[in-house]
């Protein structure tokens, strides 16, 4: 099992397959899950050098208490190759880039299968993350991860995305937006755990405040390109002090309510109703769990 269920890897971080001082920078950030991209932060030609280490850097941060991720290249191109080469490093998760049809996913599938057998893994634990950075992607989400019960989760892109929708970038993010809705909307109907898109600009400003509205979405995780972006990322996707006193309220005054016999009751100004209190409820036990 994954040491982080899927609700609470509020991180992912991507990061070069081929450059160590990147590594160093990657585990010693807070983030919670890390990725050895082999697509695109890795050059073709330092490829088989990434390949060579992939394993061991797996393992690595296995043993740090970090969700480990390798994101191989499409299996049309030399994808195989590189699971070949991270499988012996047991990741938790195989991420898949421009994911665009359950049938990818079901030769993932059944190629980690094959290896998880030939290796001595245990049979299903290595989950498939779909990268959906395609309008296909996006809008085709709920078949993408039909296509394998190894699918936990799936990543929005941005660039890629953002190339495909022949959009102009600018960090406020607003020629995403849609996609941004849809996803998770997509996603939450098929129950797998959607991961939002990173905020590719420098600033970490802009990416707690990104994030701040990622949340109010109903995104609890976000991708990331920068070491540095993980704290207040986290920060922003965990329950603050003032979260928990305001759910707290909600809850303690509709328990209260409801054995007066009424449906509902007002808390600053909200009518807090069922639906409202149990996802007081969920506020309360995130933070809990985090906590933990």
């Amino acid at each position: 099992m994954t040491p982080i269920d899927p609700e609470l890897r509020r991180t992912w971080l991507f990061g070069p397959g081929a450059d160590s001082a990147a590594h160093g920078a990657m585990v010693a950030s807070p983030a919670d899950a890390l990725i050895a991209d082999l697509e695109d932060f890795t050059p073709p030609q330092r490829r088989p050098q990434a390949r060579e280490s992939i394993a061991a850097l797996l393992a690595h941060w296995r043993t740090a208490g970090k969700v480990a991720v390798v994101r191989i290249n499409d299996l049309a191109t030399d994808g195989l190759v590189d699971l070949s080469a991270a499988m012996p490093g047991r990741p938790h998760v195989v991420a898949y880039p421009m994911a665009a049809s359950a049938e990818q996913m079901r030769t993932l599938h059944e190629a980690i299968t094959a290896m998880e057998r030939n290796l001595g893994i245990e049979l299903g634990t290595t989950e498939i993350l779909p990268v959906c950075e395609t309008a296909l992607g996006v809008v085709d989400v709920r078949n993408i991860v039909a296509g394998s019960s190894r699918i936990r989760c799936a990543l929005l892109g941005a660039e890629d995305l953002a190339a495909d929708l022949c959009a102009e970038r600018q960090p406020d993010a607003n020629e995403l937006d849609y996609a941004r809705r849809r996803f998770i909307l997509e996603c939450r109907a098929a129950a797998v755990e959607p991961v939002d898109a990173p905020y590719t600009f420098a600033d970490a400003e802009g990416a707690f405040n990104e994030t701040q509205y990622s949340r109010r979405l109903g995104y609890r995780s976000k991708s990331l390109v920068r070491p540095d972006h993980a704290a207040p990322l986290n920060s922003a996707l965990t329950p603050s002090h003032a979260d928990v006193d305001r759910a707290s309220a909600m809850v303690t005054a509709f328990e209260a309510a409801r054995a007066r016999g009424e449906d509902r009751t007002l808390v600053d100004g909200l009518w807090v109703e069922v639906p409202t209190y149990r996802n007081a409820l969920r506020t309360l036990e995130r933070a809990r769990r985090l906590t933990a």
